[in-house]
């Protein structure tokens, strides 16, 4: 049964003495892509997951593929600093504490607009969900790992391909993938003292509907449309729960997982 706590808050399984057993993870953009399958191969893993995304009902459906899993759903959007405060106070009364957040969500903005008719509106869109929204929220799981007790936990940001290697007419979102790589460098030094781990997965061509025209076609650098292969978003999912699981002293500081013939290495 789904019982509304707040107008932002869904709580969609209260076993609480499995939350007492299980390591605790906040998920962003846990609706639907990469964010859905990583918070629900937590969740059949035994850990307790606090699912963040701006749309409840999707939320629902990614708490449905694992009813037994013990989980919060909290209604967010990521740049907004006052939905990120709710969604880790939520977070910290239900557990109490958090030992994992996958800063996940994102947004690849208008496609296929060429750089010189970029809109302003556009760009700062990209730049306040794939960035600021990736930093109120390590901010803030941040703040309660380092007061937290036994203190730390880990953070894992989603980058992309992208951070490495751009794909034409991508600037908003390269911009910010490459600065998600500077905040994790940033996080990972500072979060030393206090043992927090931070590393960053890059993924190329995860299936999921956010690359689904790649399959049919997809702007090269030489300006040719062709399909790209794509591989199983469940990969990415399991990468990301070796890398949760690994005990704090040690880290995964980048892992770059992608479909092994898509056009990444030598891109361009």
């Amino acid at each position: 049964m789904t019982n509304e706590v707040t107008t932002k808050q869904v709580d969609v399984h209260a076993d609480t003495r499995a939350e007492e057993r299980t390591k605790i993870a906040v998920v962003t953009g846990a609706g639907s892509g990469i964010g859905r399958a990583v918070a629900v191969e937590l969740l059949r893993a035994g850990w307790s997951v606090a699912l963040a995304g701006r749309r409840a009902e999707t939320l629902e459906g990614t708490a449905a593929l694992a009813p037994e899993g013990a989980r919060l759903a909290v209604r967010t959007d990521v740049s907004r600093p006052e939905e990120v405060t709710a969604l880790f106070a939520a977070v910290r009364e239900r557990f109490g504490r958090l030992d994992l957040l996958f800063n996940n969500a994102g947004t690849f903005g208008p496609g296929g607009v060429p750089f010189e008719e970029l809109p302003y509106d556009a760009w700062r869109h990209v730049v306040d969900t794939n960035l600021n929204g990736a930093f109120l929220c390590a901010q803030a799981a941040y703040r309660l790992m380092k007061e937290q007790e036994p203190r730390g936990g880990r953070i894992i940001n989603n980058g992309s391909i992208s951070a490495h290697t751009p794909r034409p007419h991508s600037a908003a979102y390269t911009a910010t993938k490459h600065a998600l790589t500077g905040l994790t460098k940033s996080l990972s030094l500072d979060g030393r003292a206090y043992g927090i781990a931070v590393g960053q997965i890059d993924i190329g061509n995860a299936a999921t509907d956010m690359t689904a025209r790649m399959q049919t076609g997809a702007l090269q650098a030489n300006g040719e449309i062709a399909p790209e292969p794509v591989m199983d978003v469940a990969d990415v999912a399991r990468t990301v729960r070796h890398m949760a699981e690994l005990p704090l002293e040690a880290n995964v500081q980048f892992a770059t997982v992608l479909a092994t013939a898509m056009p990444y290495v030598g891109r361009g």
